[in-house]
């Protein structure tokens, strides 16, 4: 079956298409279906999953699979959170955003930067699913004060996942997969993908 990730995030389309091998699963960003990015105007991570994924939906005429995820940092009242992809004012640009990140976190104590990043998948069957499978997964870490790694994508370099000593761009995708946010918000949402692909295919 085909399906449209609601997003033009390479690096999100890779996680989750590794997460989905198994389950015959055909994932591809809207963008490489003409598809632009919806206007992301609700006010919790859950509201623009569903805005997300109900646009791609509709574009495509494909099952949508929608992810809104974001930092946040406890000593910055949990800032960025639902802005972290425009933190810096520009959508998209991760280098501006973790400036800004570490400018802001400038002199908070080891004991004090405490975060989580926070993932909520939304999965449309159609564009008028009126029971849209729902899942929410976090990866609690804190910040760094400065960036290590260069794999992964975002907030990454500057995450230190609990229990770890690598940060998250250090980690190797399998590694990464098996642990984050997105994996965890995925697996919540495993048996009800399973339980679908078995109905549509009976």
């Amino acid at each position: 079956m085909k399906l449209v990730l609601a997003s033009g995030n390479r690096g999100k389309l890779d996680e989750l298409s590794d997460l989905l091998s198994d389950t015959g699963l055909e994932l591809t960003v809207q963008a490489d279906l003409g598809v632009d990015d919806a206007e992301e105007t609700g006010l919790t991570f859950v509201e623009n999953a569903l805005i997300k994924a109900r646009h791609a939906a509709r574009a495509t005429g494909r099952p949508a699979l929608a992810d809104d995820s974001g930092l946040c940092v406890a000593a910055l009242d949990n800032e960025p959170g639902l802005y972290s992809a425009r933190y810096a004012g520009r959508h998209g640009d991760a280098e501006a955003n973790r400036l800004r990140l570490l400018e802001e976190m400038q002199g908070v104590p080891a004991g004090r930067r405490q975060a989580f990043f926070i993932c909520t998948l939304v999965l449309l069957r159609h564009a008028h699913d009126p029971a849209p499978l729902i899942a929410e997964g976090r990866w609690h870490g804190s910040i760094l004060e400065a960036e290590r790694g260069d794999g992964g994508f975002g907030y990454d370099p500057l995450f230190l996942p609990d229990g770890h000593e690598e940060s998250a761009a250090e980690m190797s995708p399998a590694r990464k997969n098996r642990l984050s946010h997105r994996a965890r918000a995925l697996a919540c949402l495993r048996g009800d993908i399973d339980a679908w692909l078995r109905d549509h295919t009976a």
